[in-house]
């Protein structure tokens, strides 16, 4: 039971609302008035000084002020091209992108592709997850290769499954060079990783007395799994399945080299399409329309992965997860 002294978590996060509400209502119409002025350096300078004033207000503290100016360098980094990116789209030209069936076929191989690739990461990611948290000789070998993909360049990666897979690979009756096979391979080589090391890092979290007060009330090993590690280990493995799915949904390399145009079902024409993966559309389009076409069907595509990356996230934040039990 809390005590008088004790303050509510929910509450806590509830009176700084208004604060977080009103700091980014500032940082918009910062940013509005540098864009319209043609000055977005400006804006950088007030987004690391606002920071700083913000951090030393709620805290005071020198350490604090300061990591909190130089987090702000990276976060203008990241947050202003995206910013400038959506403010510089076209309205009418991104409704008529979204109204282009071409762009429909897109956006959907877009999505469909690299969530084929993220279930084959953790049907195949999870058992090897859980060897890896559990530790056997020569496990060190195991985790280069997994980690592998991580620092292979893009165009290097479709080679090597192209070698792999390819004429002459080991599964000579597969065919992997412009299929939908082949395009899930790719997106599964460089995304692997992401759905093994996340779910291995849920694994490693779990208290090993669970397990061995299940095994010593008779549970095997499977029960354990099913019953109690899979369990307390979910959150990992759907972040690393998103992960995966998010790795796929931008990989260009590997996927032009192996499967630049596929054919594949399009459940809304109930029969078989061709289209292209959409970082590779993208491109093409930059290439044939300029800046404004590819950014209207850029903005398309980030519109669409960030509403599936932000629901996802939202069914398997901690609160949901747990019905608000910790």
């Amino acid at each position: 039971m809390a005590t008088g002294a004790e303050t509510d978590p929910g509450l806590e996060r509830l009176g700084r609302a208004p604060m977080v509400v009103a700091f980014a209502a500032v940082q918009l119409a910062a940013f509005a008035a540098a864009y319209t002025s043609g000055s977005p350096t400006l804006y950088a300078y007030f987004v690391v000084g606002s920071v700083a004033v913000a951090a030393y207000a709620l805290d005071g503290s020198a350490f604090v002020v300061g990591a909190a100016t130089l987090a702000s360098v990276l976060l203008v980094a990241l947050g202003l091209p995206l910013a400038l990116f959506v403010a510089r789209q076209q309205p009418g030209l991104i409704v008529e992108k979204a109204l282009n069936p071409d762009v429909h076929r897109v956006l959907y191989l877009g999505v469909y592709g690299p969530l084929l690739a993220a279930l084959a990461s953790l049907l195949f990611g999870v058992p090897l997850a859980r060897l890896l948290a559990d530790g056997f000789p020569g496990q060190q070998v195991v985790e280069s290769l997994v980690d592998l993909p991580l620092v292979v360049p893009h165009s290097v990666a479709g080679i090597i499954v192209l070698f792999g897979f390819g004429e002459g690979g080991a599964f000579p009756s597969v065919s992997v060079l412009g299929t939908m096979t082949g395009m899930v391979l790719a997106m599964a080589f460089v995304s692997a990783p992401y759905a093994v090391n996340a779910a291995r890092e849920a694994f490693e979290s779990i208290d090993d007395r669970l397990e061995y007060a299940s095994r010593i009330h008779g549970a095997s090993r499977f029960q354990t799994f099913r019953r109690v590690t899979a369990p307390l280990a979910v959150r990992g493995m759907v972040t690393g399945g998103v992960l995966a799915w998010a790795r796929a949904v931008s990989e260009f390399g590997a996927v032009a080299v192996v499967a630049y145009t596929v054919e594949f079902f399009y459940l809304p024409a109930g029969g078989s399409v061709r289209a292209q993966h959409a970082p590779v559309f993208v491109y093409n389009t930059y290439l044939q329309g300029g800046l404004e076409e590819s950014g209207a069907v850029a903005f398309l595509l980030l519109a669409v992965s960030a509403i599936i990356f932000l629901i996802v996230r939202y069914l398997t934040n901690d609160s949901t997860t747990t019905g608000g039990v910790v």
